[in-house]
């Protein structure tokens, strides 16, 4: 019998960004379900809409282009038309491509860096101001932010930055007394998998390298990501800041 679902967001309000599919709309989905509303954004109107309807009520959303500082200004405009201030802030959109080294093209480091690094900094910066005392920040990582992958030069890199913004984010915020934490989950199966350009048969040769590595002998699932970032969300975290929450079996540790 699974435990019960704790209510620790009642009345909490958090924008999450990258959060039409994957991830980001199971952690939504897991916030509301602790009593919070959300604001999520997507790139797609009709993937937005459709997340929305699958949300219910506690849920409204927003097209933004995390690369764009004018849509970041509008999702600001729109948290604090709704809510006035906001509690919690996932800066939660990301991409990633893999490949050779030889072959990494321009056009996708400049794609990558602009969305996971450049997107996630200008998240924090732009809704900053609608947080207060005990508001909580967190940055999904990877954790393969400690790692070294030839096919992942590019991707690694932008999670490795994701984990030292953390960190100086977390003390940056930290005089308002609002928590900046990394969230890094391991290999979890979503859509971002196939939009990444690998093969099938490489995702599988990969998901099965790490379950023979990973102590806990299988992948990781949405809802076990979604429960670390609600913890993180909650005043159960309140005494963390600036860390690295690894949710991964293991499989980086050992």
């Amino acid at each position: 019998m699974s435990s019960p679902i704790p209510s620790r967001l009642t009345g909490k309000r958090a924008v999450i960004t990258g959060a039409s599919s994957g991830l980001g709309l199971e952690m939504a989905r897991r916030f509301i379900a602790e009593g919070a509303e959300v604001l999520i954004t997507g790139t797609s109107q009709e993937k937005v809409d459709r997340a929305v309807a699958d949300l219910g009520p506690a849920a409204t959303g927003q097209v933004t282009e995390v690369r764009n500082l004018a849509d970041l200004d509008a999702l600001a405009d729109a948290a604090k038309a709704r809510w006035g201030a906001i509690d919690i802030l996932v800066a939660n959109a990301g991409v990633g491509t893999f490949g050779p080294f030889d072959q990494i093209a321009e056009e996708a480091f400049d794609w990558q860096f602009d969305i996971n690094v450049k997107g996630a900094l200008f998240t924090v910066q732009k809704l900053a101001a609608l947080l207060g005392e005990g508001g909580s920040v967190i940055l999904t990582g990877s954790a393969v932010n400690a790692k070294g992958l030839g096919d992942g030069v590019v991707y690694f890199a932008t999670k490795a930055a994701i984990r030292s913004l953390a960190r100086s984010l977390s003390h940056a915020l930290a005089p308002r007394g609002i928590r900046v934490n990394a969230l890094s989950p391991g290999l979890v199966m979503t859509g971002f998998q196939e939009r990444s350009g690998n093969a099938a048969e490489d995702l599988d040769a990969f998901g099965q390298l790490v379950v023979g590595m990973a102590p806990m002998a299988r992948l990781g699932e949405q809802g076990e990501i979604a429960s670390a970032a609600a913890f993180l969300a909650s005043s159960d975290a309140s005494y963390m800041t600036g860390a690295d929450l690894v949710v991964d079996g293991g499989f980086m540790a050992v």
